[in-house]
């Protein structure tokens, strides 16, 4: 099915569900299951480490090979937002698509992450990177589903303090990083890891025209390119970001120059890796990160 033809099945899926709406929203709480559906699986993978075994989590897009940025919804997923319990979604135009159903059905019990991001530092949609946002929204599940299921609300407190913790201790070794190596600093083939940089301290030196770009799908203009690749091959960055899930011909170009200068090479995904949870996933970005900044050569600024 065409994208135009996709849209608009969701659109009368949509205009369907918010004519139900009322008799779906009176019974959804009366059920003995807490269902809870994610936009992605790095907030289902969140919201997973707080239902514990008390609530089941469905997300809706998953895997690390698809385009988060281009995807549209079906009219099945649709239906699932509508009956499920709980809705864990991204926000700040990401998962654009989830506005659509919200704006049918504003009834709908959702947590939206970006509204929890506070307000230091410039709009970057990825705020799964932001530690202390993926903590915001672990609470604030474990509040909404204490309301729904109180019986095991002391269990979702405590699997969200668990959470909190494990992901303070990420964000330490974060700004380790930054300690380690104060003039340090990255090119981002798309500006994904923008919080995880901002919080260790490290500058992104990609040109603004270059990742705005790429990020909306975009041919870069041949200056930014060139300027992109004169970092690289004068030595001037540190570590290349990569992100594999928006590639084109513009960034496979700078990924092979930084393989050609002996750059190293970070991969930051936008979705979990196969097998592997929200901490982990962070913890091992972070993690490899260190390693290709202890191993990078001396920038020369």
């Amino acid at each position: 099915m065409g994208g135009t033809a996709i849209r608009l099945a969701v659109g009368l899926t949509v205009a369907a569900l918010a004519t139900a709406g009322c008799s779906q929203h009176a019974s959804r709480h009366d059920n003995t299951s807490v269902d809870i559906v994610a936009s992605t699986d790095v907030w289902g993978s969140v919201a997973s480490a707080v239902a514990g075994e008390y609530a089941s989590v469905k997300s809706i897009e998953s895997g690390a090979s698809a385009d988060p940025h281009s995807f549209e919804a079906t009219p099945a997923d649709v239906a699932e937002i509508s009956d499920a319990s709980l809705l864990v979604y991204n926000g700040g135009g990401y998962d654009h698509w989830v506005d659509d159903v919200i704006a049918a059905d504003p009834e709908i019990d959702a947590v939206d992450a970006y509204s929890l991001r506070g307000t230091q530092g410039r709009d970057n949609e990825h705020v799964f990177y932001d530690l202390g946002v993926a903590k915001a929204v672990a609470d604030e599940i474990a509040k909404r589903l204490g309301e729904i299921d109180s019986t095991h609300a002391d269990q979702y407190r405590s699997n969200a303090r668990r959470f909190g913790e494990q992901a303070d201790d990420i964000a330490t070794s974060e700004r380790e990083i930054g300690k380690a190596h104060p003039s340090g600093s990255v090119i981002a083939t798309e500006p994904v890891a923008y919080y995880l940089l901002r919080n260790a301290g490290i500058a992104d030196r990609t040109p603004a025209g270059f990742a705005s770009a790429v990020e909306e799908g975009d041919d870069p203009a041949p200056a930014d390119v060139a300027a992109v690749l004169d970092l690289i091959s004068s030595h001037q960055v540190s570590v290349l970001l990569f992100n594999p899930q928006t590639e084109t011909a513009a960034t496979e170009q700078i990924q092979d120059a930084a393989r050609s200068a002996s750059l190293p090479v970070v991969t930051v995904t936008e979705t979990l890796p196969s097998g592997v949870d929200y901490l982990t996933w962070q913890r091992d970005t972070v993690d490899q990160l260190a390693a290709q900044f202890d191993k990078a050569p001396q920038t020369n600024r």
